[in-house]
């Protein structure tokens, strides 16, 4: 009896197989989708537990499981977690994420993984692959709010689906972090620190927003009318911006439309977004709907995360860890009893 082998992979370990590279990311989240639009992938809507409640949470784990077929099928799930009190503890992250992986035939878990950097890579890599097809292909100018981890994997991913970028704004509450995040890049990429968010929104081509913020903080009256409006959290912008749009889409409009405290959620049980009003980005991916049409449009897209795509990526990084000996090999028993 073949006995089930479990590769562990710390933090050290996922960066050693490449997670780093947000192109090889962005190609993994675009595989993925095509292969969700051509009915490869099964994903339900994530579930939430948090504490004290879903709606006033300090601290919420969620799971989020996920099947990706294709060439090398995979089932797993992530198990995300965040603690508003790990914000005000120096050297502890805010979000901690573990990624576990099975094969879908025997049901034997496949790997263990640190989750927290997946999460960060493909969350900025979803909206990369947005970018790419709602953006104006002239970019040049783009104003990303929020300036911790997923502000520097965001920087890295507009940087590769926009090569006619120039500058990259950024803006964050907390002044030093948006300067010490543009010294990071400096000589790479043209990042400037700002310090008044109305000014940076008006020159911008492209709004990213990834932030905690719970309340919208986005002004339909500082866009270009022919910007594009990024939102990564639950409720940044205001109603308006995404009103008044020419082309809406979302990562899953199923979770978007149910998920406690959305901008999405709000405006369908108000009536006044529906799912024929957006594209899903498998379909955006597919072809089968248009991103923007010209560059007169204003287009809105917002993202949540879906755990096919935690999933897909530490698959990719399963498979190179095997390939170059990187990990640690556990076993889940010796004997099984009562089989």
């Amino acid at each position: 009896m073949k006995k089930p082998e479990i590769l562990f992979l710390k933090q050290e370990d996922v960066i050693a197989a490449g997670l780093l590279n947000m192109k090889m990311v962005i190609d993994v989240v675009e595989e993925t989708f095509l292969l969700l639009s051509e009915g490869h992938v099964i994903n339900p809507p994530k579930i939430k537990l948090g504490l004290p409640d879903n709606e006033n949470w300090t601290s919420f784990f969620m799971s989020m499981p996920a099947y990706v077929g294709g060439r090398a099928p995979v089932a797993g799930f992530k198990w995300a977690a965040e603690s508003k009190r790990n914000a005000a503890v120096p050297g502890m992250p805010y979000g901690v994420d573990v990624v576990a992986l099975s094969d879908p035939d025997t049901v034997y878990p496949k790997a263990i993984m640190d989750g927290t950097l997946i999460t960060a890579m493909r969350t900025s890599a979803m909206a990369g692959v947005m970018a790419r097809r709602m953006a104006r292909k002239n970019s040049s100018v783009a104003c990303l709010v929020g300036a911790g981890v997923i502000g520097r994997t965001m920087i890295m991913a507009v940087d590769e689906v926009l090569p006619e970028l120039k500058e990259i704004q950024i803006r964050d509450l907390d002044e030093k972090k948006a300067k010490d995040l543009a010294s990071e890049f400096s000589g790479r990429i043209n990042v400037v620190p700002s310090r008044d968010l109305e000014r940076s929104v008006r020159n911008a081509d492209i709004v990213v927003t990834e932030t905690t913020s719970r309340t919208p903080f986005l002004r339909r009256a500082w866009l270009k009318d022919n910007a594009t409006v990024i939102q990564m959290s639950s409720y940044e912008i205001d109603d308006d911006v995404l009103l008044s749009a020419d082309r809406v889409a979302v990562d899953n409009w199923e979770q978007l439309s149910r998920g406690a405290g959305t901008l999405v959620k709000k405006l369908a049980d108000e009536g006044r977004l529906k799912r024929e009003d957006v594209a899903e980005i498998h379909e955006l991916v597919s072809g089968r709907k248009p991103g923007r049409c010209g560059d007169d449009e204003l287009t809105v897209a917002c993202l949540h995360g879906v755990g096919a795509i935690d999933v897909a990526v530490a698959s990719r990084i399963y498979e190179t860890a095997i390939e170059r000996g990187i990990g640690q090999v556990l076993s889940l028993w010796d004997n099984p009893l009562w089989v």
